[in-house]
């Protein structure tokens, strides 16, 4: 059914199921997977600190911060290969810098040809997801393409009751 499909991921547990669930599927339907971690690049101006009335800003910094932000990438991004190709289900990695996640997961999908994205949702309801809104949320909103939205059940509450 889909032979290419675009999976956000940002190493959280949800994310995890929901990388296992994209492999299923592409591995049914003998479909790739391109799997895409999004660092919310920070302007310079963020890394300045101030003090009074001057900016005193050290490039030592943002360079750690640069530093941790890719070996966080492509250690999300090595454990999806990995669920991948213990699966048997050809893949790629890529990584992108930008401030507007949705967009960039939108853009990534349309350049790599994708012709599916398959993300979580973290089911924010209510007023924590009128204020916080969702990616997912905003991909489904902008994306000319279909996403399927993933979300994990949580199991029954079991009865305490005899």
């Amino acid at each position: 059914m889909f032979r290419h499909l675009l999976v956000p991921t940002d190493g959280s547990d949800l994310s995890d199921g929901t990388i296992r669930k994209a492999v299923n599927v592409a591995r049914s339907d003998g479909a790739r997977i391109t799997f895409l971690h999004v660092r919310e690049s920070l302007p310079m101006t963020s890394q300045v600190t101030f003090y009074s009335d001057t900016a005193l800003f050290d490039p030592a910094i943002a360079q750690q911060f640069k530093e941790a932000e890719d070996n966080h990438s492509q250690a999300v991004l090595d454990k999806a290969r990995e669920i991948a190709t213990a699966e048997g289900v050809t893949c790629s990695t890529l990584t992108s810098d930008n401030p507007l996640i949705y967009a960039a997961i939108i853009e990534t999908a349309e350049q790599e040809g994708c012709d599916l994205i398959f993300m979580a949702s973290h089911g924010r309801r209510g007023l924590a997801g009128l204020l916080l809104g969702s990616e997912t949320q905003r991909v489904l909103t902008h994306a000319n393409l279909p996403v399927l939205v993933y979300r994990k059940q949580d199991p029954p509450e079991r009865s305490t009751e005899r």
